[in-house]
């Protein structure tokens, strides 16, 4: 089995990320508070699919492109599970920045194609309506910047911890897209009210700055919290299991006769 080329995996997680923001973020700006007039009664329907529907968006396009791509390229659509995985030692650092900038790149040009497609609607103002992250008057629930802080931090760890168990090898298999889109999923049930919910820095940075309203101004935050909780995910993750699973990298397809051999021989690296 040939493994993909670098140009395919960073292919594949543009693409993983494209979906992540333009699905996720779409499903806030367009149909989360979506009102439709009924003629019955003269007044507004609320036919918006709330929190809950924004929260389950996000996690079915992790498991939608985690099926499609991941056995290219790891599905990690996210700066900080490919900074996370890397410090776990699962994935190669010398990747990490073509993985982080054309992350960036599809979050990015999936903001775009938000702004542009909500622009199609009169009277619409893309200021403060791009579902940016924030804290302060800029979270939806106005929680203070500490609180984010430790929400971000807390909630990527956790995500990490997620993904590196159900990566491992005797994890069951072809569940792992699953697993880590219905973490997502919950992720966002918590912290939609709190953060808005980044735990990506790619996810972030693809709107901030169609948003406006603050949100360049406090995108620091959602690099630095999710980095930080992936990276103590990554060092403690060996420590919480009692597993050290680094000869099992999160990168793209495994022939399955090298991990046989593997099994037999502890000693092969791949």
């Amino acid at each position: 089995m040939t493994a993909p080329t670098l140009a395919q995996r960073l292919g594949a997680e543009f693409l993983g990320t494209f979906w992540l923001v333009f699905g996720g973020c779409g499903s806030a700006i367009y149909a989360a508070g979506f009102l439709a007039p009924d003629a019955s009664t003269g007044t507004e329907v609320h036919l918006g699919i709330g929190f809950l529907g924004v929260a389950l968006a996000f996690g079915l396009t992790v498991v939608t492109m985690a099926y499609a791509v991941g056995h290219i390229s790891g599905a990690h659509f996210n700066p900080a599970v490919t900074v996370g995985v890397a410090v776990a030692r699962r994935f190669p650092w010398r990747d990490v920045p073509g993985y982080v900038v054309t992350q960036v790149v599809g979050g990015l040009v999936a903001g775009l194609a938000l702004w542009v497609i909500a622009r199609g609607k009169d009277g619409f103002e893309a200021t403060g309506n791009m579902a940016a992250n924030g804290w302060g008057e800029h979270s939806p629930g106005g929680y203070s910047f500490t609180a984010v802080l430790i929400t971000e931090v807390l909630l990527t760890a956790i995500f990490l911890y997620v993904i590196l168990g159900v990566t491992d090898s005797r994890a069951p298999v072809g569940f792992a897209p699953l697993a880590i889109g219905l973490t997502l999923t919950l992720i966002h049930l918590i912290s939609i009210p709190i953060s808005n919910t980044s735990v990506n820095p790619a996810r972030s940075t693809g709107v901030a700055f169609f948003n406006g309203n603050g949100a360049p101004g406090q995108l620091w935050l959602f690099w630095v919290a999710p980095i930080v909780g992936a990276a103590i995910a990554g060092i403690t993750f060996h420590l919480v299991t009692g597993l050290d699973r680094t000869d099992r990298d999160i990168e793209g397809e495994m022939d399955p006769v090298d991990v046989a051999a593997e099994d037999v021989d502890p000693d092969a690296a791949r």
